[in-house]
């Protein structure tokens, strides 16, 4: 069934401001129990996303990508994060890190199960309720994995390149950093030459594989 614009945008909206929201609160929170109240003082340990928006990259970039095609994908404003707060700064910024990615992962399989809802409504009459939540968990699910393993990349300032900086000697985690300006640009760059999607769409097929194995949708 093709979709309209507009259908997109109510099915893939709801996911997409949970996905990347929580991804920032999972940082701000796993900062805060290590020691750091940066977040909290902030007022960014909430689930309200006008206070995560960003509008490129919740908003627009999106949008961009529901209409003219490609894996959909954003971002939030980083939450912010002070290591000095951390009594063991380079172990504590790994876990504050990989605590987004973790909480795409499980968001990933909330969706699932909410898509399982769906189907079991649709097969019993409810179409109306249960082809919504199918799209959408369908939604919540592809988002979510995408997103997660996209931040796995290692080039700051993503998840993935905080977590190497973290395990890298002191010397080599610091030249890393030096990217850290300009990466945004190094990942638009390999995204239009179609490197990112080589190097992440077989991880993203195998987990969702997974997924689909583990709720009976094969």
């Amino acid at each position: 069934m093709d979709l309209t614009i507009i259908q997109k945008i109510c099915i893939w909206a709801l996911p997409l401001i949970f996905a990347i929201t929580l991804h920032e609160v999972a940082h701000g929170y796993m900062a805060y129990w290590l020691g750091d109240y940066t977040a909290k003082l902030s007022g960014r340990l909430t689930l309200n996303p006008v206070k995560h928006a960003d509008l490129v990259g919740t908003i627009l970039i999106p949008l961009m990508t529901m209409i003219f095609g490609g894996f959909i994908f954003g971002w939030a404003k980083p939450v912010p994060v002070d290591a000095r707060n951390f009594k063991s700064p380079r172990r504590d910024m790994a876990l504050v890190a990989v605590s987004g990615v973790i909480a795409n992962f499980i968001m990933a399989i909330l969706w699932a199960a909410i898509a399982k809802l769906g189907m079991y409504l649709h097969d019993n009459g409810n179409i109306w309720l249960g082809l919504p939540l199918v799209y959408m968990g369908g939604a919540g699910i592809i988002l979510n994995l995408v997103l997660g393993v996209l931040n796995l990349i290692p080039i700051p300032p993503l998840d993935g390149g905080r977590l190497l900086q973290a395990l890298l000697p002191p010397r080599a985690a610091y030249q890393l950093g030096k990217l850290e300006p300009f990466g945004f640009f190094i990942l638009l760059l390999l995204l239009l030459l179609g490197i990112i999607s080589l190097a992440i769409e077989p991880i993203i097929i195998f987990l969702r594989e997974g997924i689909d194995y583990l709720f009976g949708f094969m």
